[in-house]
């Protein structure tokens, strides 16, 4: 019996690979309007409405973005452009984007994707209870697919974890930053009216959509934080990008994010009315970012010099070395922590129209209920700083991918409902 040559096992092993591969084509490539029933369930379409006529109704936009980070058809992005617009010119807007992260997609029946579905339509009967004597805010989602996975065989797609770390980042640099900005321009648009509710924009990101958010909203968050334009006579509230922008066991580098946590850091005071702008949540149980992203950093960083960084901003002594952050991600980096959420003892009953009351009633070692959380400072930031790196306790977040159980979506909810709900301007004493 003769030997396959190493030719040949080499051929085969790669047309093993490339038959392994995930598909790489647009899963939403009809671009009109679909009403979501029993019988029709909408799957190829890139713009669906769910539970019409309910106080659980929400429209749902797909935008897909390929591994150059490039839009897969710029028409699907400027379908769901324009029917947000339409939208937000008739009523008050509240747009929800979600990134999805490592082993998912914008695939009929992805997890991720009905996950966001529930979320949606939950947020949506919190927005009825908030506004029961006005229109409720109409709730929008805007879930941005890209190929979180390059080889569709368990276990052996673990081996591309570094692979679509890049991809990632690429997805965040090119089309979706601009995706982004499209959509706060409309929500910027109708709040120049006078609608009874204001129009609201939150974005949240997984694990390596996480990654892509951060890359896409970085330098904008650190812009709207400076906020130097002319003719400015005050410093008031830190803005940041849309609303709110939320991290859930985002991976990547703690070093990358140490620039925006000694810009908020080195303002050592924020009014009672500052809103959260962004908010990291990682778990305590999150493996994959809390080991695989060091092991492999060890060697990607293997050739760079560091140093170490010492701090004493506003009383807040701070010193940590360069590499471990270079090779640690920003929420299991003990350092740059802010935050602790843990359960609560004993479970209240969440009453939406108070969460505001209680997010200005924290202070720098105090502790926060909200339902069935705690929030407690670990006195490493002033009060209200706008930037929050929360350790998440692993009955909230078991693992990596677990972050749409209950108590943790609760305490999202509270989190958009802090920094979209109607608050007082403490510069010129109007409704922002």
């Amino acid at each position: 019996m003769r030997t396959p040559s190493p030719g040949l096992l080499l051929a085969a092993l790669l047309a093993m690979l490339l038959s392994a591969c995930a598909s790489n084509d647009i899963y939403r490539s009809n671009f009109d309007n679909c009403v979501v029933t029993a019988q029709e369930k909408c799957e190829s379409h890139t713009i669906q409405q769910h539970n019409v006529g309910s106080d659980s109704e929400y429209l749902l936009g797909f935008v897909e973005i390929d591994d150059q980070g490039q839009l897969r058809n710029r028409a699907q992005m400027q379908a769901v452009l324009d029917e947000l617009y339409a939208l937000a010119s008739r009523e008050s807007v509240l747009i929800n984007v979600f990134v999805h992260g490592w082993h998912h997609s914008a695939k009929p029946g992805d997890s991720n994707v009905e996950s966001f579905k529930a979320s949606l339509a939950e947020l949506s009967r919190v927005e009825h209870q908030l506004h029961p004597e006005k229109a409720a805010r109409r709730v929008v989602g805007v879930y941005v697919g890209w190929r979180g996975e390059s080889i569709d065989v368990p276990w052996i797609n673990n081996i591309t974890f570094w692979d679509r770390k890049n991809t990632a980042h690429e997805v965040g640099y090119l089309g979706m930053a601009e995706l982004l900005l499209k959509l706060e321009e409309i929500r910027n648009v109708k709040n120049t009216q006078e609608p009874p509710v204001k129009s609201r924009l939150v974005i949240l990101g997984h694990s390596f959509g996480g990654a892509a958010v951060y890359s896409a909203t970085a330098q904008i968050l650190a812009d709207r934080f400076i906020n130097s334009r002319s003719g400015k006579n005050y410093i008031g509230d830190a803005e940041g990008f849309g609303d709110l922008v939320v991290l859930l066991n985002p991976a990547f580098e703690a070093l990358k994010y140490a620039p925006l946590y000694d810009l908020a850091q080195a303002r050592c005071s924020y009014f009672e009315e500052q809103a959260p702008r962004l908010v990291i949540l990682t778990s305590e149980a999150d493996y994959a970012t809390k080991y695989a992203f060091p092991a492999g950093r060890v060697f990607s960083t293997f050739f760079e010099t560091h140093g170490t960084i010492e701090r004493n901003d506003c009383g807040k002594p701070l010193a940590y070395s360069e590499g471990a952050a270079d090779r640690s991600t920003a929420g299991h980096f003990k350092p740059l922590q802010s935050h602790e959420l843990r359960p609560a003892e004993k479970i209240r009953e969440l009453d939406y129209r108070n969460v505001q009351k209680i997010w200005k009633k924290q202070q720098t070692k105090g502790v926060a209920q909200f339902g069935s959380t705690r929030l407690s400072s670990l006195d490493h930031t002033v009060e209200h700083n706008p930037y929050l790196n929360v350790r998440v306790d692993k009955q909230l977040i078991k693992d990596h991918n677990d972050v749409f159980g209950k108590e943790i979506m609760e305490f999202i909810r509270t989190l958009i409902v802090v920094s979209t709900g109607e608050r007082e301007s403490v510069t010129a004493g109007e409704t922002k």
